[in-house]
């Protein structure tokens, strides 16, 4: 395979169908949805080779950097009537545990991140019956009169399509005042799979394929970045994900053609599915325990081929993969590992395992086992720290305390 470049990498055994997939990527081509099937199908003894070629992709797209955020999750409500059968985290209103967060208390988490170091607060809550669609905004009001300059990451798009239809206004005005009031992103969650057949399976009555496309589309319009997250490893297949990269790898492109200087998806992130109290595997025998560790390399290098150009950042979350497997992520085609995250119960209300605590020194730890170069950055990967040596890690200690860590990253 004379065109590809990947020192010390052993070639025996690798198909040439394959071998010339891998080498079109190399060359910095977007694979397309069928291409990026046939690697999602590779053999085993191909798998190592995939890996080494994501790692090569990812070193062109974005260097050698690995970044993580400060970050600070505020599930301001876990009410929701919606009964998506694969959440273990919603109450019904008058339900034992149920809660739905004051605006003050919203606001003080918000601070006490923010004296933490948190450059951003991620918000997301269940559906709850009774609060008007004026409260997605008072939130936000909320948090900016009490720390106006930390960046606002909120709101999934069911939350966006539950508040427009509660405030009788269209998608693009209910995101427009959200704007004018402190949102700076969305969070690109409530995505599953876009798929009608497995979401028809997964959450019945919630936000369709295309009413998720058309509010995340609203929003890149609007000029609110968003991210992109897919849930996998439950009643999916991999044809399943390489038509659900390729419709966000097609969004990506019509918006750049439209709007040249638009943000649009700023990440995309893979989250396994957490089977361990999720009621879609506790109730059906026919549901998957989460991906394999197989699985798991493949969603991240493949995603990492068929968006390079598109959606150049690739998170590993190391919630959802735990600590040592996200750093192997990290070589298999992901650039980043996420935030360091405080209070988040979604994943834990499913069953997660890892969730432990961790301060900002250990995610530069990880980083730097995975052999690439600390950075901490901001919601929209600017870089705002970068940790070349000892003392600037000793100055990170100093200056961040602990942050409290609970299992993050809604799907």
């Amino acid at each position: 395979m004379s065109g590809i470049r990947v020192e010390g990498l052993n070639w025996m055994g690798v198909r040439p169908q394959i071998a010339a997939l891998l080498e079109k990527a190399l060359g910095g081509e977007a694979l397309n949805q069928q291409e990026g099937l046939a690697l999602f199908e590779c053999l085993p003894r191909e798998e190592e080779v995939l890996s080494r070629v994501a790692d090569q992709v990812r070193q062109q797209r974005v260097g050698e950097q690995g970044s993580f955020v400060i970050t600070r999750n505020i599930n301001f409500t876990n009410v929701c009537n919606m009964g998506c059968s694969f959440c273990g985290f919603a109450k019904r209103k008058h339900e034992a545990g149920a809660e739905l967060l004051s605006l003050e208390e919203v606001a003080r988490r918000a601070r006490e991140a923010w004296d933490r170091g948190a450059t951003e607060v991620c918000i997301q809550g269940g559906l709850h019956p009774d609060i008007e669609g004026s409260h997605y905004r008072r939130i936000l009001q909320a948090v900016k009169a009490e720390v106006p300059d930390i960046h606002i990451h909120a709101f999934s798009p069911f939350e966006i399509f539950y508040g427009a239809r509660k405030s009788r206004l269209s998608y693009a005005d209910f995101i427009q005042d959200l704007i004018e009031h402190g949102l700076g992103s969305m969070p690109g969650t409530a995505a599953e799979i876009l798929d009608v057949e497995i979401r028809q399976q997964l959450t019945k009555d919630k936000l369709s394929t295309a009413a998720w496309v058309e509010i995340i589309g609203t929003a890149h319009r609007l000029g609110l970045p968003t991210t992109s997250t897919i849930m996998y490893g439950h009643v999916d297949q991999p044809r399943h994900w390489a038509a659900h990269i390729q419709l966000l790898a097609d969004m990506q492109s019509r918006l750049k053609q439209e709007q040249p200087e638009a943000r649009g998806f700023t990440e995309f992130v893979p989250l396994g599915f957490v089977h361990y109290e999720s009621p879609l595997y506790t109730g059906r025998s026919e549901v998957r325990p989460g991906p394999t560790a197989s699985e798991n390399l493949r969603m991240h290098a493949v995603s990492r081929l068929m968006l390079q150009g598109k959606i150049d950042n690739i998170q590993a979350s190391w919630v959802k993969l735990g600590p040592e497997y996200a750093e192997r992520m990290l070589r298999s085609g992901a650039n980043d590992l996420g935030g360091t995250l405080m209070n988040e119960s979604i994943s834990r209300a499913a069953g997660g395992k890892h969730g432990q605590e961790i301060v900002p020194a250990d995610m530069v730890a990880m980083i730097r086992r995975a052999g690439l170069q600390p950075v901490r950055r901001n919601t929209l990967y600017q870089s705002l720290q970068h940790y070349r040596d000892e003392a600037a890690l000793q100055g990170l200690h100093q200056r961040i305390p602990l942050l409290q860590v609970a299992l993050g990253g809604a799907a």
